[in-house]
């Protein structure tokens, strides 16, 4: 009878154990879901404009076995993140501190060179196992939250390159903080800990659960208890954090989707504008638009902004320049007068203390770069004569900025790459961005940036936008993007030419069809770009080169074409390519 009753009494226990093991399992499942959700919660947030492409009406998305754009790491099972690196993503959104403290294992966190705005919240204390945090080279703002002391595990941080209100913050003896330090310099690929013997660890499981499981309810009944007590300790020592953190709360920008931040602030200031009658509005159809952000950086940023009557504009929002509204009208009513069908008009513009309103028409073609991209990646043809066609192009705006400008101080554009070379219906090139880089603050890298265009001597000058021209002239010959790759594209051809590799620097297209008119054109890129503005051609002086290479073309026939297209070799001979000298004996001009 007592066997019986213990007998009884036993099988209660494994029950109770059987129903203790379901309930972990579900509440394990429960964890990876609530986990998938916090991390697409977040990723909405940084990444409002999908610059990731992930699709948000999947309903079975998994960010640990989904080939997601960028860098998500999980654990060796699969069912938590550990590491998530976003850098040179161009996410523009915040950073949401509570669905990211959600990812329980998160231990490496990169968001760096993106253009994440905001400050970083303080509820990023409840990150606890947070190791290495990348968020160098963004947008943030205001106080630097006391939670970054608060978190134990933290031990290598860099958030130079942004906007805070202070520099630094107090390490702890095992926090290595950088605040001037290049992206990277710090965080390991890999965060540098003991591996986890996974197949020992899954081995010994296995076996607990068929042979011991009375061990395994003890075990999960004591850690339960245990995690209730710690949870307990650990709210309190929350609140007593957030109690402290309330006396000094940083500056967090609430979320404001496109339009909303987009609107122009009122004042007694009107829109100007240098476009006909039937183009005008009034600022009230500006408010009422509607608005999506196009692109964003330190200094500025882009809408395409759709008027109820359905006309569509580009508006350009700058604040903080460094000018009075009585030089910054004078400068936009010189660059609205300016007419060139090279150059994007400037339609309109707003200004008060606080912001500047630049109003554009819209081009639906996009820009240069988005062409060349296509090309390189197999989308689209980008022929020879287009090529031609869009160079000189530019080199007639460029020289008509340095020609019309009369008794008035000359503007230099200042801000010549591919993104700001834009087309029209026609394909012919538009320059954009003109005129206001003089009122950036050099010292918030807006202007004289390193980007592959930017003259040695960093100046707005008429040598300065040649230099730009030249390395715009090497893109389309050489078919590379120097805003995507980051190469010195100068350095490189001037190499090749050195090693005597003329032939190698043009791309399939150019190398095809086109040797014989495109050395003459490697000639003046690289006097473009030479190293000292003393050595460099006048914009007339380019347009002339150019224009004498575009009259050759015209000239010769179809049947010539096929007969130079059959002898690749010859052309060689006739062009020597010598970037220290302008007109030399074998350069054909």
């Amino acid at each position: 009878m007592q066997r019986g009753k213990d007998f009884n009494t036993f099988s209660k226990v494994l029950i109770g154990i059987a129903a203790v093991q379901v309930f972990i399992t579900v509440s394990v499942v429960e964890c990876k879901l609530s986990e998938t959700e916090s991390f697409f919660d977040f990723i909405n947030a940084v990444d409002p404009e999908n610059v990731l492409r992930i699709d948000k009406n999947g309903s079975n998305l998994n960010p640990c076995s989904d080939k997601l754009k960028g860098g998500v790491k999980c654990n060796a099972y699969g069912a938590t993140i550990t590491e998530l690196r976003l850098d040179s993503m161009n996410l523009s959104g915040t950073i949401d501190a509570d669905s990211l403290c959600k990812l329980r294992n998160l231990k490496v966190l990169s968001l760096s060179k993106n253009f994440i705005r905001g400050s970083i919240p303080n509820s990023i204390l409840h990150c606890r196992r947070l190791r290495y945090l990348n968020l160098s080279r963004n947008l943030l703002s205001g106080r630097l939250p006391m939670a970054l002391n608060k978190l134990r595990y933290l031990r290598g941080i860099d958030i130079s390159n942004n906007q805070f209100k202070q520099e630094s913050i107090e390490p702890s003896a095992s926090l290595k903080i950088s605040t001037a330090v290049k992206a990277g310099d710090y965080i390991p690929s890999s965060p540098t800990e003991p591996s986890e013997p996974v197949s020992h660890h899954k081995t010994l499981y296995e076996d607990l659960t068929i042979f011991l499981p009375l061990i395994i309810g003890i075990v999960v009944l004591a850690l339960l208890i245990h995690i209730k007590n710690k949870i307990a300790a650990k709210s309190a020592e929350d609140r007593e954090i957030l109690k402290e953190l309330e006396k000094s709360p940083p500056q967090n920008p609430s979320k404001k989707d496109a339009e909303e931040e987009f609107r122009p602030h009122r004042s007694c200031s009107e829109l100007v504008f240098f476009a006909e009658e039937n183009e005008r509005f009034k600022m009230e159809d500006l408010l009422e638009a509607t608005a999506d952000l196009q692109s964003h950086s330190l200094c500025s940023s882009l809408y395409k902004v759709m008027l109820k009557n359905n006309n569509v504009y580009a508006v350009k929002r700058m604040k903080k320049l460094q000018v009075s509204l009585e030089e910054f009208g004078q400068t936009m009513r010189q660059i609205g007068n300016l007419k060139h069908p090279n150059i994007l008009p400037l339609i309109g513009y707003h200004s008060t203390d606080e912001e500047k309103l630049l109003i554009y028409k819209y081009q639906d073609n996009g820009s240069l770069l988005d062409l060349l991209d296509n090309y390189i990646e197999g989308k689209r043809e980008f022929a020879w004569g287009l090529r031609l066609s869009i160079a000189s192009g530019i080199a007639r705006g460029l020289d008509f900025i340095y020609q019309s400008s009369g008794n008035q101080e000359i503007i230099p554009h200042g801000n010549l790459k591919l993104s700001n070379i834009l087309l029209n219906e026609n394909e012919e090139p538009l320059m954009s961005d003109y005129g206001f880089s003089r009122f950036l603050d050099p010292n918030r890298g807006c202007i004289f940036s390193i980007n592959g265009y930017t003259a040695p001597e960093k100046a707005l000058s008429e040598q300065a936008d040649v230099f730009s021209f030249g390395v715009i002239l090497l893109e389309l010959l050489t078919g590379k993007t120097v805003e995507r790759s980051g190469i010195d594209l100068p350095k490189w051809v001037r190499s090749m030419v050195r090693e005597e590799w003329t032939g190698e620097v043009f791309d399939k297209e150019v190398n095809r069809y086109a040797r014989q008119w495109a050395f003459p054109l490697l000639n003046v890129s690289l006097k473009c770009v030479s190293n000292s503005p003393e050595d460099r051609p006048s914009m007339a002086e380019v347009l002339e080169k150019i224009e004498e290479v575009v009259n050759d073309h015209d000239d010769v026939s179809i049947s010539s074409i096929s007969s130079f297209a059959s002898s690749q070799q010859d052309c060689c001979l006739l062009h020597t390519v010598i970037p220290e000298t302008w007109d030399t004996p074998g350069s054909n001009y």
